[in-house]
């Protein structure tokens, strides 16, 4: 049993960029929060960083009976499902598996809430990360229909089992944290490897995408306000404004001082992604009516942040410090 007077929280995805940025606001404000992270992922730099405060705990999300077993033992009042294979391209590569993490696994969340609610008399709260392209331009693939399927999850054990369990469609937000696997991390992190003289060029695909890019660190808080909302409802979350992905990669090289990019930029024909969507845009202002949470975080500000960082890291050598986090 734990301590009535402090919430246990439990997030899943833990060491990634939405679960770093939850867990240290949730600490702030006096939780006790327990991470899952899938063994051998957790790179001890990164906990020691960002988590040392954190009970991360090794285990398969897909593993039914531990699933059930750490619900049983932490009896957390908040979980935030943040695991998931968030690759569309990977998603279809590896169906069978993205199924299991992007769906299987809220259904095992859900059946392990509500056995502790009935063994305990708890009432504990779900919150399930979901995405835009569930509408969008990917909304075919294995990733968008299992993600799709996991809202399904959340809606039925809300209205037929009186679960507070929401989920929200997160578009894109970023950070310091995003690795040089996302488009977003590769420009910002490129391009101050161009501005102390350790590359000469970047190469990118379609710089025409428009997307509804935000700071992630403002999108948990949106989080935690859907799930200490009296009444639990599922809700986008963006910020409404879209900007191209050539407005990004102009104000990254801005950042560094750099007024044209176009000399250090090559097109990849084999980078541009015929699937990509012209635009993909949240309306804001269900969330803010329900919230009343806006995304606080200009596109300037946040991109300024991460070349910042990234010119740090060049500079220090130090790959991961709490200080980056804050935009």
């Amino acid at each position: 049993m734990h301590d009535e007077q402090q919430r246990t929280v439990l997030i899943t995805g833990a060491t990634g960029q939405d679960g770093v940025y939850l867990a240290r606001l949730l600490r702030s404000r006096g939780a006790r929060v327990v991470g899952v992270a899938p063994p051998g992922s957790t790179l001890p730099e990164l906990v020691a960083a960002y988590l040392a405060d954190v009970e991360l705990v090794p285990l398969d999300i897909c593993d039914t009976e531990e699933v059930q077993r750490l619900i049983d033992t932490t009896e957390p009042d908040e979980v935030y499902n943040l695991a998931a294979v968030s690759s569309v391209a990977r998603s279809w590569n590896e169906p069978e598996a993205t199924f299991a993490v992007n769906h299987g696994a809220v259904e095992t969340l859900v059946r392990a809430l509500l056995e502790l609610r009935g063994r305990t008399g708890r009432e504990p709260r779900l919150f399930q990360a979901s995405s835009a392209e569930v509408t969008g331009s990917a909304a075919h693939s294995p990733y968008a229909r299992a993600k799709a399927a996991a809202e399904d999850v959340v809606r039925d054990a809300r209205n037929r089992n009186g679960l507070h369990a929401c989920s929200a469609r997160f578009y894109n937000h970023e950070s310091p944290l995003r690795s040089t696997a996302f488009v977003t991390g590769k420009i910002t992190r490129g391009v101050a490897e161009i501005a102390a003289g350790r590359r000469t060029e970047l190469t990118l695909g379609n710089l025409e995408v428009s997307r509804d890019w935000g700071f992630a660190g403002d999108y948990v808080d949106a989080m935690c306000r859907m799930v200490a909302a009296d009444e639990p409802q599922d809700l986008a979350i963006g910020t409404g404004r879209t900007h191209q992905l050539s407005d990004l990669l102009e104000l990254a090289f801005r950042a560094v001082g750099i007024d044209d990019p176009t000399p250090y930029v090559v097109t990849d024909p084999d980078l541009v992604r015929p699937a990509d969507a012209a635009v993909l845009v949240a309306d804001p202002e269900p969330a803010a009516l329900a919230l009343g949470w806006r995304a606080s975080t200009s596109f300037e500000d946040l991109v300024r942040h991460m070349v910042g960082v990234d010119q740090e890291r060049l500079r220090t050598g130090v790959e991961h410090d709490a200080r980056y986090l804050s935009a």
